[in-house]
């Protein structure tokens, strides 16, 4: 509905060129900045409104040391059933750390969470069929829960914003005594931090457009035939400045594989194009401190390129 809005008020009323690469990215921008904040003021808001009804203490206890694996496998399975992209996932990563989940579970949404979603496997399931639609979403679940476990053991808490990620007493000081103080509790904690990172979503989104609109595929295709035995990272790296929905993704992949690409090659840069992103980057960046993004970045790149050759042998095997 929200497209359907924006094509009728760019190329109706305004009467717009829609075949206008400029036009495209004014289209793509508005799009994804309107959906991103939309999703960051009520998902926050509904994950602020559940938090009054949980003990925090016991929450993050229950989650952190009773079954340390299993809740990355909770948040990385409950990240494959989110039709979220990169940048969308980012208001229930901010949700989760306001409710004191670990950081590592945190992340093993954030990661799984772009990477798998139904829409994504229908695409694929119609491209590629139902065992390689398998095997990319279990190996999108496993990136999330090893990345996340990984991610969680080398205590970066001390590199998120304080600011945005506010006090962990704070929830814990406060008595509810009815469901109105509760809402408001919830839409607060909204509006507080949508007012921190709404420009940084604007900027990430903005440079996303660009990429999106102005990199042709022709190129993307070209360097990563040329790359040999390197053509996994090469992929990898050219994915991450890409930012775009799985309709625009999955279709580049199965090109590449069509052309000769190794199947892995292929799905190693769906993958990074998926769950690394530049205007992922630039939203974070107002949620941590730019070391803790480089090494979220750089584990998930390292599953991504390691999965890549992994099917890459299957298929030599197969």
């Amino acid at each position: 509905m929200l497209q359907v809005i924006i094509d009728w008020l760019l190329y109706g009323v305004f009467n717009l060129d829609s075949a206008s690469k400029v036009i495209q990215s004014i289209n793509f921008f508005l799009y994804d900045s309107v959906k991103i904040l939309l999703l960051l003021i009520i998902l926050i808001a509904v994950v602020g409104f559940l938090r009054t009804y949980l003990p925090q203490k016991k929450v993050k206890q229950w989650l952190s040391k009773k079954f340390p694996v299993l809740s990355n496998i909770f948040a990385s399975s409950f990240g494959a059933i989110t039709p979220f992209c990169s940048c969308s996932s980012i208001p229930i990563f901010l949700g989760f750390l306001e409710g004191g989940v670990p950081l590592g579970v945190a992340f093993s949404f954030l990661i799984t969470s772009p990477l798998v979603n139904e829409y994504l496997v229908v695409l694929m399931l119609g491209f590629f069929g139902w065992k390689i639609t398998t095997a990319y979403v279990l190996s999108g679940i496993t990136i999330g829960v090893v990345g996340g476990f990984i991610l969680g053991k080398l205590n970066l808490e001390k590199y998120l914003e304080k600011d945005l990620i506010a006090s962990r007493k704070q929830l814990q000081e406060i008595v509810y005594s009815n469901l109105k103080a509760r809402f408001k509790f919830g839409i607060n904690e909204a509006l507080s931090i949508t007012k921190k990172i709404w420009l940084w979503v604007l900027v990430g989104v903005a440079f996303g457009a660009i990429v999106h609109n102005y990199v042709p595929q022709e190129f993307i295709q070209r360097v990563i035939e040329s790359g040999g035995i390197f053509t996994v990272p090469i992929a990898v790296l050219l994915g991450v400045p890409m930012y775009g929905s799985c309709a625009a993704i999955v279709p580049i992949a199965v090109v590449l594989f069509q052309k000769g690409v190794p199947i892995g090659t292929a799905l190693a840069f769906m993958m990074a194009t998926a769950a690394l992103s530049l205007p992922e980057a630039i939203i974070l960046r107002r949620a941590m401190k730019l070391k803790l993004i480089l090494i979220f970045f750089g584990v998930v790149t390292l599953a991504i390129i390691f999965t890549g050759y992994f099917f890459n042998l299957l298929q030599l095997l197969i």
